[in-house]
C-alpha cells in the first residue's frame, strides 16, 4: 500500500483530521446517541408547538438515563396480591395522619366538596396514598424520569413520549423551571401526583393567584384532585364498591372488565350478593381478589371505576376506598387512634 492510500484509509477511519498534521477533534455526540429517537422528538416539538429548539436540545442533552427508574417501573406494587398490597396503605399511622390532614384543611375540603361534589374522605385518601399527605412528592427530576421512559423503555415509549411533550408545554404555561421539577419515577408531580397531561387538563387555580401550584398550594392541590374526579364522572352519593358473598353453586366467571358492564341483578343471578342495597339496574362489575384467608369478592360500581382512572388498578382503587372509609368513620367519631 502506498502512502497516499494509507493516509486515505486513516482519514476514512477517523484516525486523522482532514487537515494533515492537525489533531483530530471528535464530533459532539448527537442526541440520538444519548436518547435514541430524541432528535425526531425535538423536531416534532419545534414544528408543532414552536418551542425553542436549543432549550429542548439542551435539556434532553443534560437529562440522565436512570437505571433505577427502569428497575422501579418493572416492579410496580400493583403486581402484589391483595393481601400484601392492602397493608401498605391501610396502616394506623396513615389513617391517623389522614384525620389530621382533614382537620387542618376542613374548611377548604368542605368548600371543595360543595363545589365539585366529591366527598372530602376520597380526596384525603388519594393524597394519603399518593404522597402520604404531601410528605413524599418524589425525588426524581421529572425530565430524567420522562426521558428515561420515553427513549429507553420500549413497552411504554409512546405514552411517555407524549407525557414528555406535555411536560415541555406545561413548563411554558406554568413558568416552571423544568430542570428542577421533581416527582415520582413515572414523572408524576405534586400532592396529588399528576402526570403532565393530567396537570394541564385537570389542575385548577383555586387560590386565585394566577398559577396552578400542586406543591405549595393546598387549595390548588386539593381542588385539582376533586376536579379530576368530577371530570371523570364522579356521581355524588352514588355507590362505590361493596364486599359480596358467593352463594352456593355460583357461576365461575372469567375476568370481568373493571368498567361496570352488567346490571347488578345479573351479577346476583350469577350467585354473588353485595352487602349494600342498590338498584338492580345499576351497572356493576365483579372483582375477585386474593385475600389473606382465600378469595374475596367485591361488586364495583361506576364511582369505583372513576377511582381507577387515577391508577388503573383494582387494588389501588380498593385501597383508596377502604382508607377513605376508615378515615371518615374515625373523623366522624372524633377519634384519631
Amino acid at each position: 500500500m502506498n502512502l497516499k492510500s494509507l493516509l486515505s484509509g486513516l482519514l476514512l477511519a477517523g484516525s486523522l483530521s482532514p487537515a494533515l498534521g492537525q489533531e483530530a477533534v471528535p464530533a459532539e455526540p448527537g442526541l440520538d446517541a444519548l436518547h435514541p429517537g430524541s432528535q425526531a422528538f425535538v423536531q416534532s416539538l419545534v414544528e408543532q408547538h414552536g418551542i425553542e429548539r436549543q432549550m429542548v436540545e439542551r435539556m434532553l442533552g443534560e437529562a440522565q438515563r436512570r437505571q433505577d427508574i427502569l428497575d422501579a417501573i418493572s416492579r410496580p406494587a400493583e403486581a402484589k396480591p391483595w393481601h400484601q398490597y392492602r397493608p401498605i396503605f391501610l396502616t394506623e399511622k396513615r389513617i391517623g395522619d389522614g384525620i389530621a390532614f382533614w382537620r387542618e384543611h376542613e374548611a377548604l375540603l368542605t368548600d371543595v366538596a360543595r363545589r365539585f361534589g366529591v366527598p372530602p374522605e376520597i380526596v384525603v385518601a388519594i393524597i394519603g396514598v399518593e404522597t402520604n399527605y404531601g410528605r413524599i412528592t418524589g425525588r426524581y427530576r421529572v425530565i430524567d424520569a420522562l426521558a428515561t421512559l420515553a427513549f429507553h423503555y420500549p413497552p411504554r415509549s409512546k405514552f411517555f413520549t407524549s407525557e414528555l411533550e406535555q411536560f415541555f408545554l406545561l413548563g411554558s404555561e406554568e413558568a416552571l423551571d423544568l430542570n428542577s421539577v421533581k416527582g415520582s419515577y413515572a414523572g408524576a408531580m405534586g400532592l396529588g401526583q399528576f402526570i403532565s397531561s393530567s396537570y394541564r387538563s385537570y389542575a385548577v387555580d383555586y387560590d386565585g393567584d394566577g398559577r396552578r401550584d400542586l406543591w405549595q398550594s393546598h387549595e390548588d392541590a386539593i381542588a385539582s384532585v376533586a376536579n379530576y374526579f368530577k371530570r371523570h364522572g364522579w356521581r355524588t352519593d352514588g355507590p362505590v364498591v361493596s364486599p359480596a358473598s358467593r352463594q352456593g353453586l355460583a357461576r365461575e366467571l372469567k375476568k370481568l372488565p373493571l368498567k361496570p358492564a352488567y346490571p347488578l341483578m345479573q351479577i346476583q343471578e350469577w350467585g354473588y350478593r353485595p352487602e349494600i342495597q342498590a338498584d338492580g339496574q345499576e351497572l356493576a362489575t365483579l372483582i375477585e381478589l386474593d385475600g389473606a384467608d382465600g378469595k374475596e369478592y367485591w361488586v364495583g360500581f361506576h364511582n369505583f371505576y372513576v377511582i381507577s382512572r387515577y391508577n388503573r388498578s383494582k387494588l389501588y382503587s380498593l385501597a383508596v376506598y377502604q382508607l377513605s372509609q376508615e378515615i371518615l368513620s374515625r373523623f366522624q367519631a372524633g377519634t384519631a387512634s
